[in-house]
C-alpha cells in the first residue's frame, strides 16, 4: 500500500545555560499567561488574548535578543485623562549589546519614545510627552495636543499627565503601553497621591522594600543595567540599604527665560498655580551630589549590585522620601553609555536560546493513504479522536545509517504529532523515518539538521 506522507517538523527550544544578567533576568511567560485590561467604570478586568510578558530570549556572543509583546502581566488602564488607547501587541524584537562601554564623547540625549526596556517586555520612556510650550501663541503645543510647540520648555509627562497613569504608573501611546517612571503600585507609596488604585487593582512590577537592594528592572537603550529605588550606600557594596537619590533640583525662579547652566532661551510660562515649578524639565538644575548614595547627571553611578558582584554603571529608578517618583526618574536626561539597542524584524546572525532546552519540541503533521479522506482529515482506524500509531525515527546519516532514537506516537484525525525529543539530539543532522504498520518505510530525502531555531520539512509525497 502507497503512503502518503507530509511530515512538517517545527523545533522550539524552551531553555540554555546561565549567562550574564542581561541573559537571564527577564520575564519569560512560561505558564501562557495573557494581558488584561479595565475599562472606566468597571473595576472587573477583562482578559485580552496577547501573552504577557516576554515572549522568549536568545543571545550570542554580543547581542541578547528580548522578543515581546509589550504587555505586561500585571491588569492595565482605565488611563482617565481620555487617552482611548489600549496596551496592544507590539510584536517586537528587542536587541541589546551584551558588552556595553561608556559614551566618552558627546552625551545622547535621551528621546521621545523608548529608551529602555522592562525585564517584563514593557517599555521605558523618558520624562517627556511631546509637549511644550510654544512662545509665539502662549500656550501649550504637541504630542496628544497637535501641532508643534518650541521644544525649549518641554512638559513632564509625570507631573502633567498624573490622572492617566493607571495603577501602575504606566499608560500607552498609541498602544505601546510604558512607564516614565519607577513602575510600582501608586498603592504602594508611602504617601499616595492617586487613588486610581482604589477601584482598578493592580501590582505593578515590583514592590519597593527599604530593608534590600531593589530588583533588577530591566536595561537602557546603552546596554546598562536599570534597578529599583534601593541600594548599597557605598560603591563597593557596603554601608547598608539606603534609597538612591537624584542629584537634581528644582530652581529657585519666577520667570522662565534662562537654563541653569545661564543659557538665554526663548520664554516659557512664569511660575503659577497652572504651571507650577516641576511642570517643565527644564525647572531642574543638576548639583553634583556629595554622598555615595548620590547619583550623577545620567542617574546612575557605577557600583557593586548583587547581579553584578565586580561592578556595573547602573540607573536607578528614583523617588523621593515618600515614594513619589522623582526626576529624572530611571534613565536621562542623557545616556552614561553608547546607544546601541535596537528594535529588528528578525534575528540574522546564530543564537543560543535562554533557557537551556530540556527537550526540542517537534510539531508534525502527515496524512496516510488508505485513513485520508480529504482536506486535513483522516478516519480513525483506533475507534477515537486518533487516526493511527506511527514510530518515528531519528537515524545517523553514516551507512550503515543506525537508529539513534525511535518512539511511537499517535496522530490525531487531522494528522497532528507532538513529539518531545530530548535535546542532546538538537544541533546535528539526521535522517527523518517514518513507520506505519501498513505501509512502506519512508525516509527523508536528505539529512535534516535541528537547529536551535524553527526548521520546516516536508516529505516527498512520491
Amino acid at each position: 500500500m502507497k503512503t502518503i506522507i507530509m511530515l512538517i517538523v517545527l523545533f522550539f527550544s524552551e531553555c540554555s545555560f546561565a549567562q550574564s544578567p542581561n541573559i537571564t533576568s527577564w520575564l519569560q511567560n512560561t505558564s501562557g499567561k495573557k494581558g488584561s485590561h479595565y475599562v472606566s467604570g468597571n473595576s472587573v478586568a477583562i482578559q485580552d488574548n496577547d501573552s504577557a510578558n516576554v515572549q522568549s530570549v536568545y543571545y550570542s556572543t554580543n547581542w541578547v535578543y528580548i522578543r515581546t509583546k509589550g504587555i505586561p502581566s500585571y491588569t492595565t488602564g482605565p488611563f482617565l485623562d481620555g487617552n482611548p488607547s489600549l496596551a496592544t501587541n507590539q510584536n517586537a524584537i528587542f536587541k541589546i549589546s551584551r558588552n556595553p562601554i561608556q559614551n566618552t564623547g558627546t552625551p545622547t540625549a535621551t528621546t521621545a519614545g523608548n529608551i529602555g526596556i522592562f525585564i517584563n517586555g514593557v517599555a521605558l520612556f523618558d520624562y517627556r510627552d511631546g509637549v511644550s510650550w510654544k512662545n509665539s501663541t502662549n500656550s501649550l503645543a504637541g504630542g496628544p495636543l497637535g501641532g508643534t510647540g518650541d521644544n525649549v520648555w518641554n512638559r513632564d509627562a509625570i507631573v502633567a499627565e498624573k490622572s492617566g497613569f493607571d495603577c501602575s504608573k504606566g499608560h500607552p501611546a498609541m498602544g505601546n503601553y510604558h512607564h516614565h517612571q519607577n513602575p510600582s503600585a501608586f498603592k504602594l507609596d508611602q504617601t499616595v497621591i492617586s487613588t486610581v488604585c482604589n477601584l482598578y487593582n493592580a501590582d505593578g512590577l515590583y514592590v519597593i522594600d527599604d530593608t534590600k537592594h531593589s530588583p533588577l528592572l530591566g536595561y537602557a537603550y546603552d546596554g546598562f543595567p536599570i534597578y529599583g529605588a534601593y541600594g548599597y550606600y557605598n560603591t563597593n557594596g557596603t554601608g547598608g540599604i539606603v534609597r538612591m537619590k537624584s542629584s537634581f533640583r528644582l530652581r529657585n525662579i519666577s520667570v522662565r527665560n534662562t537654563y541653569y547652566t545661564g543659557a538665554s532661551v526663548t520664554p516659557g510660562p512664569t511660575v503659577n498655580a497652572t504651571y507650577t515649578l516641576g511642570y517643565f524639565r527644564e525647572d531642574y538644575e543638576f548639583v553634583a551630589p556629595t554622598t555615595p548614595n548620590g547619583l550623577d547627571i545620567h542617574n546612575g553611578r557605577f557600583c557593586v549590585t548583587p547581579e553584578y558582584p565586580a561592578g556595573i554603571y547602573a540607573y536607578f529608578c528614583t523617588v523621593d522620601s515618600n515614594w513619589n517618583s522623582a526626576y529624572p526618574y530611571a534613565v536621562g536626561p542623557t545616556f552614561y553609555g553608547t546607544k546601541t539597542t535596537t528594535k529588528v524584524t528578525s534575528i540574522t546572525e546564530s543564537v543560543t536560546a535562554y533557557p537551556a532546552p530540556s527537550t526540542s519540541n517537534f510539531l508534525m503533521r502527515l496524512y496516510i493513504e488508505g485513513l485520508y479522506i480529504s482536506g486535513n482529515t483522516m478516519i480513525s482506524a483506533l475507534g477515537n479522536a486518533n487516526a493511527d500509531s506511527v514510530t518515528i525515527q531519528l537515524r545517523s546519516t553514516i551507512s550503515p545509517y543506525t537508529s539513534l532514537y525511535s518512539t511511537s506516537t499517535t496522530i490525531s484525525t487531522v494528522g497532528l504529532i507532538n513529539l518531545s525529543l530530548p535535546y542532546l539530539y538538537s544541533g546535528n543532522s539526521y535522517y527523518i523515518v517514518v513507520r506505519h504498520r501498513n505501509a512502506i518505510e519512508t525516509w527523508s530525502k536528505k539529512p535534516v539538521t535541528i537547529t536551535s531555531l524553527n526548521n520546516t520539512y516536508y516529505f516527498d509525497p512520491y
